[in-house]
């Protein structure tokens, strides 16, 4: 078997390698490998003689360490929302009443909130019974008859 010489240079396209990985997937992972990946060249570069065990022991080391950090650092920067359900348009209309526009039959109805028109799930109840939102299921509200 024959030895393969790995020169400085060879890290350094990987780094570029994963650049371009990291502009076509979202996270921030690439980016880690590609810094790690360059630094094991410019090490390389500083230490020629090192074998590319020792190589590829350091770009682990130094990727792994930096996914890490990365990670600590994201999860103490993260910020929680004042509008935790805004994107969730559903979730925000648990807990509310609305008359019934169509008759609950066969656990079936609608209800309309705002301009839309839902479907709800629930006991039978005539049209304009009034009906509490408990869940959300999809496009579907899970829905209590209101005494």
């Amino acid at each position: 078997m024959s030895e393969f010489d790995i020169v400085f240079w060879y890290w350094w396209v990987a780094a570029v390698a994963f650049l371009g990985l990291e502009i076509l997937v979202s996270g921030f992972f690439f980016l880690w490998l590609a810094v790690a990946a360059f630094v094991t060249g410019a090490l390389l570069l500083v230490v020629p003689v090192m074998g590319f065990n020792v190589q590829v022991l350091l770009f682990s080391a130094m990727a792994i360490a930096a996914v890490l950090a990365w990670r600590r650092y994201a999860s103490a920067k993260s910020q929680t929302s004042d509008h935790p359900l805004l994107n969730r348009r559903g979730a925000q209309y648990v807990g509310r009443t609305f008359n019934l526009v169509e008759a609950i039959e066969n656990g079936q109805g609608k209800i309309k909130v705002d301009d839309t028109i839902w479907k709800v799930h629930g006991d039978d109840c005539p049209v304009g019974g009034k009906v509490k939102v408990v869940a959300v299921n999809g496009t579907v509200f899970d829905v209590e008859i209101c005494r």
